[in-house]
């Protein structure tokens, strides 16, 4: 069992390749289908591409007509507005929320109480650009700086328009539009594990930017998720540059193999929702 294998690992060593290519091959699935239940089950029972797409499609219309339920009638056609427009604002270089992306000319006070009750409803998840890495992480949230993600990264596929038969296309899954619906799961899987809610950080001239920071315990661990085979990791080395007394240990989501190399700790895209635990381990073997 696959699942079962991936939490007894107790050692920072690589995964061996009969378990390897076949995690990324389920991962690839979980992509397409999402975590929700039934477009899982359409597609464990039956392997039904139609019927898991048909589910997901239902799923976005039934949280499409609750919008219409809004108590203010004005705010409906915005709720959705900003609904529709999250793949564009994920597909961006810069993946920071923009009102503009929403409708040109669009300012925040028009439409930021539609994006709160998107929020309030656990349809998409906010994330704070953090200034500093400092404790509470919460005390450096930026409020006017944030990027909104799907609670489930199949919707964000379905919702996106990408077809399922991009599962068949090597890596593409994992790089299509800017890499988004790689963070969107690897934030999936963080929210769970951690008390406190990942924000991300960024400076600019020059640009860079660290997907997301998680708080463990008293300690902040910056994280870049990396979709590509290319995994320099140019952000997290600036980052440890800025603030070498709070980096611990840096973490690195890819496709390359599970792997510690001094304060760099590569997670194979698979083992996200392990992240917690294998920091851990991390932490013991420095």
């Amino acid at each position: 069992n696959l699942a079962k294998y991936m939490e007894s690992v107790d050692t920072i060593e690589p995964i061996p390749d009969a378990f390897f290519h076949p995690l990324y091959e389920k991962l690839k699935m979980y992509y397409v289908t999402g975590g929700m239940p039934e477009p899982v089950l359409m597609w464990t029972q039956n392997r039904d591409t139609g019927a898991m797409q048909h589910s997901l499609s239902g799923i976005i219309d039934a949280y499409e007509r609750d919008f219409a339920k809004h108590p203010d009638t004005k705010e409906f056609p915005k709720i959705s507005m900003v609904w529709k427009s999250i793949p564009s604002q994920l597909a961006r270089e810069n993946k920071k929320f923009i009102y503009k992306v929403v409708k040109p000319g669009a300012r925040a006070r028009e439409y930021e109480d539609a994006l709160q009750w998107l929020v309030d409803a656990r349809l998409v998840h906010k994330v704070y650009r953090s200034s500093a890495p400092g404790l509470p992480i919460a005390a450096y949230d930026d409020l006017s700086a944030f990027k909104i993600y799907l609670v489930d990264v199949g919707l964000l596929r379905r919702l996106s328009q990408l077809a399922p038969t991009v599962f068949g296309e090597g890596n593409r899954l994992f790089t299509e539009f800017k890499g988004a619906l790689t963070e969107n799961y690897v934030l999936q899987t963080l929210i769970p594990q951690f008390e406190v809610a990942p924000r991300y950080w960024t400076q600019t001239n020059p640009p860079y930017e660290v997907d997301f920071l998680i708080q463990r315990e008293n300690d902040i661990f910056p994280i870049e998720v990396k979709s590509e085979a290319n995994t320099t990791s140019r952000s997290l080395k600036k980052f440890k540059e800025l603030f070498p007394d709070k980096v611990k240990l840096r973490i690195r989501f890819s496709l390359d193999n599970l792997k510690l190399d001094g304060d760099m700790l590569n997670i194979p895209l698979f083992m996200a929702d392990q992240t917690d635990r294998l920091i851990g381990i991390a932490l013991k073997s420095q």
